[in-house]
Parts: structure tokens; C-alpha cells; sequence
């Protein structure tokens, strides 16, 4: 476990959000510490997709303030997030099938020398960081295409650390993969733990969660409803802040288990 620093480098305080007559978010706080994996947890339409916007700075709040290593910052549009060293991981990964990795990797930022691309530099750059990052492609020369989930995902997140992003956030990484690519998945977000890297996980996976997050933070219907502990909290405790329910399917299954009466 990397050790945590005091100051966070994200903080959110006060963070509320409208859209005409809808309060999407109302005054949510969240803290992510280097080398700390947070989960963001919440039913569909809890605010996780317009929080995470706020940070990437696509849809900037209405009010709150936004900290960065513990000083305000204004993040008005996605520039401003990157520039600080945010990289957002969306669910549609935005990767180009026909180029192969080395070209989805490097687009937008491709290596060029005399006007001409450094395609021997980029490819260099590439098995580079796939190999800090352990990430087993059969060749940085395959089109994308050709990839299973896991390896396009891996490839994407692989991707965002180009920039050295202080934090990472990603976007139901796990939602379209079976067991073997979630494992993959997984511990490329323990490696980027393991590297000091700040990562904001959103799930609907709790057995994702507990596997690799340290703290789970809920919102429900736009507000916090609580920041747990991943090692002291059990998934009961967190479902029931997700539904907003002390008594719900998963308590009263639980009840009927232990062979209570109604």
C-alpha cells in the first residue's frame, strides 16, 4: 500500500449542480488521496456521471469549490482538468479500430521529427509503457479491432497515463467483461495504485469495489450518502446507502437466512 498523504489531491466541497429544473447534485463532497483507490457507487441516476463531469470539466458545477492539492482551482472546461493532470477513461473508450495499439495510443499526441511520424519512437514509447504498466498484448502492432474487452480497456487506461495524470477516473471499466478480463482490468488499477496515482473507480460492481477499492463513496439521488471503508464495511452496509433502504431485498434475504421470523 502506497502511502497517503494528508493533503488530498482532489477535494470537491459544496459541489451542487442544476440542469433547468432537475438538482442533479447538491452540495457533494469528495476527497481522493494519492496512491488511493475511491469507488463511486450510487443507483442510475444518483449524479455519479454529472460528478464525474464536473471533474473532467465537460459540465463545470454551479457551485462548491474544487481543490487541487489543496488549493482552489477553476475547471471550466476539459482542458483545464487535463492540464492539471486529471485523465478521464470514459465507458465508450473512444478507441479507432482500424489503427493498431501503437497508433491508438499516440493519436492526437503522435511523436513527429523532421515533419515526418517517429513511428520507431512511438513503437519504442508503446512496449514501454505497456511493460511498466505489465499489460500483455500480443503485439503493439495489432489493430484494435483484433483485442478482446479486457485488452481494449487495458489499452485505453494505458493510454491516459501518457499525460503522468495524478488521477484517473474510470468509468465502469469492467461494465461488457467476463471474469478472466475483469481480473485484467483489476490489477492494472492496483498497478496504478501501486504507482501513487489517485483513481476514481465508477461501478455498479461490488465484488469490483471490494477487490481493489480502499473507499467506497455513495451518492443517492445527488447527495453524498456516505464514504465507507472498504476493509471495515460489509456489502450489506454499502447496498443499504446505495437504495437509501435500512430494510431492503438484500437485509430481508439476509433475515431470512439466519431464520428469523417476518
Amino acid at each position: 500500500m502506497v502511502h497517503v498523504s494528508a493533503t488530498p489531491v482532489l477535494a470537491l466541497r459544496g459541489i451542487s449542480k442544476r440542469f433547468g429544473a432537475v438538482q442533479a447534485l447538491t452540495d457533494v463532497d469528495l476527497e481522493v488521496h494519492a496512491g488511493e483507490v475511491v469507488a463511486l457507487v450510487g443507483d442510475n441516476g444518483a449524479g455519479k456521471s454529472t460528478l464525474v463531469k464536473t471533474i473532467a470539466g465537460v459540465g463545470p458545477a454551479d457551485e462548491g469549490v474544487f481543490e487541487w492539492e489543496g488549493r482552489p482551482v477553476e475547471v471550466n472546461r476539459p482542458h483545464d482538468a487535463q492540464d492539471l493532470g486529471i485523465a478521464t477513461v470514459y465507458q465508450d473508450l473512444a478507441l479507432c479500430d482500424n489503427l493498431d495499439v501503437v497508433g491508438n495510443l499516440f493519436l492526437g499526441r503522435e511523436i513527429i521529427r523532421a515533419g515526418v511520424l517517429d513511428e520507431i519512437e512511438m513503437e519504442r514509447r508503446a512496449r514501454e509503457l505497456l511493460d511498466t504498466l505489465s499489460i500483455r498484448i500480443p503485439s503493439v502492432r495489432i489493430p484494435v479491432a483484433s483485442l478482446s474487452g479486457g485488452q481494449r480497456q487495458t489499452v485505453a487506461i494505458a493510454r491516459s497515463m501518457l499525460g503522468e495524470p495524478k488521477l484517473v477516473i474510470l468509468d465502469e471499466p469492467t461494465a461488457a467483461l467476463g471474469v478472466e478480463q475483469t481480473a485484467q482490468v483489476l490489477d492494472l488499477v492496483e498497478r496504478l495504485r501501486e504507482r501513487g496515482h489517485a483513481v476514481i473507480l465508477i461501478s455498479h460492481n461490488m465484488a469490483d469495489v471490494k477487490a481493489v477499492a480502499d473507499k467506497v463513496a455513495v451518492l443517492r439521488l445527488g447527495r453524498n450518502n456516505g464514504v465507507f471503508d472498504v476493509a471495515t464495511t460489509s456489502q450489506e452496509e454499502i447496498i443499504s446507502a446505495i437504495t437509501g433502504a435500512t430494510d431492503n431485498a438484500v437485509t430481508r434475504r439476509k433475515a431470512r437466512t439466519a431464520g428469523s421470523r417476518p
